[in-house]
């Protein structure tokens, strides 16, 4: 993998590159629907690469290990191959989800013992053992093992926690050294900066991870209830320490207005469910803000969803997507997780094109108001 920095704007920290993986280069910014079992839920992948331009999308290796497990995985030759997707995918290494089980983990020095949400059964994860089921996944960019700690983690904990996370960091790049790719690709490995909302810690984490001389790194522990403020600061710390000239990924965030605050900040790629969740429960994104589609003001509004340019097949009204809802049809949360995926790509290609013309800080002042309007 290699990470090609086109141009940031004179404005701000704002920048335009090209990651180039063997499946394919990436546009950033960049944002990666959520595919964590193999599939974004409710959108076909010629919807993916027609409707929404979908440049990469991410895996979890925590769910994609109980089910459908490495032995289908490894006989189909990777997730590409098993779902038929030949464009770039990231996989996080499965922390988030594996310390969100509270009370059926265990956490040690070796790593996190676990139930599985599915059936109870008793599983281990170890910063090795992760790196070795991500191989065998195949993704083009594999997330480190790591803690994420609670948002309101107190100082003593989150340096405990920090500390663990850089241990095993080190564990993880060994275990990748010393192992190689399994279907004729290659793998990235991106370190992961924790350290809650401390700028010290933030700081240790960051420069840690920098001496590691990984080919991108990424910001977890944010977005995990903290004020907004707290995590744009953070984010502010973090990316003056890692280098410039690496992709950075802000991990599971966030709004639109989120993404553009962070652009700002220096972030290239994210992530996050929430464009396909809210799609789901009726709510669509756009430039005017977002929409409840239950609302009975749409019933007789025959008017296009589709607003500024979200380029998808078949344009349909608000009127007819308010009958989906209402009639509970699913082809309603079809159609809103692809409008909100399309709307979510569009914004960061729009964000691309003001930076590369220098004037993303305007552009962004302009629009970020009106994108938390409630319409």
């Amino acid at each position: 993998m290699k990470f090609d920095l086109v141009y940031t704007d004179p404005n701000s920290d704002a920048r335009a590159g090209v990651i180039t993986t063997d499946h394919g280069s990436i546009t950033t910014p960049i944002f990666m629907p959520v595919g964590t079992c193999g599939s974004v839920k409710g959108v076909h992948f010629s919807e993916l690469e027609k409707q929404v331009n979908a440049q990469i999308i991410l895996g979890n290796t925590y769910h994609l290990y109980l089910r459908p497990g490495t032995d289908i995985l490894h006989q189909a030759h990777g997730l590409h191959d098993f779902i038929g997707w030949n464009k770039p995918i990231l996989t996080d290494s499965g922390g988030f989800q594996v310390f969100s089980l509270t009370g059926i983990r265990k956490l040690n020095e070796n790593g996190c013992e676990f139930r599985s949400h599915i059936d109870g059964s008793k599983h281990v994860f170890t910063p090795e053992n992760v790196i070795d089921t991500q191989r065998l996944i195949g993704a083009d960019i594999m997330m480190a093992f790591d803690e994420c700690p609670p948002g309101q983690s107190d100082f003593q904990y989150a340096k405990k926690s920090l500390q663990l996370t850089q241990r095993w960091l080190d564990r993880c790049i060994k275990r990748f050294d010393e192992t190689a790719p399994l279907y004729g690709h290659s793998q990235a490995l991106f370190p992961i900066v924790q350290g809650c909302t401390f700028k010290e810690l933030r700081q240790e984490a960051a420069k840690h991870v920098a001496d590691k001389g990984a080919e991108g790194n990424a910001i977890g522990g944010l977005a995990v209830g903290e004020p907004t403020h707290l995590m744009y600061e953070m984010i502010e710390v973090v990316n003056e320490i890692l280098p410039k000239d690496k992709p950075r990924y802000l991990m599971g965030v966030g709004t639109p207005q989120n993404l553009l605050e962070a652009i700002e900040r220096g972030v290239d790629m994210f992530d996050c469910v929430m464009p396909t969740r809210n799609g789901r429960n009726a709510m669509l994104f756009t430039y005017e803000g977002t929409m409840n589609m239950r609302n009975k003001k749409w019933e007789n509004d025959f008017t296009p969803i589709d607003i500024n340019g979200c380029e998808i097949d078949r344009i349909y009204t608000k009127a007819y997507l308010h009958h989906l809802f209402k009639a509970k049809e699913l082809l309603a949360m079809q159609i809103a997780s692809i409008h909100n995926l399309a709307f979510y790509l569009r914004l960061v290609g729009d964000a691309r094109e003001h930076i590369l013309a220098g004037d993303f800080a305007a552009w962004k002042r302009g629009i970020v108001a009106e994108l938390g309007n409630r319409r």
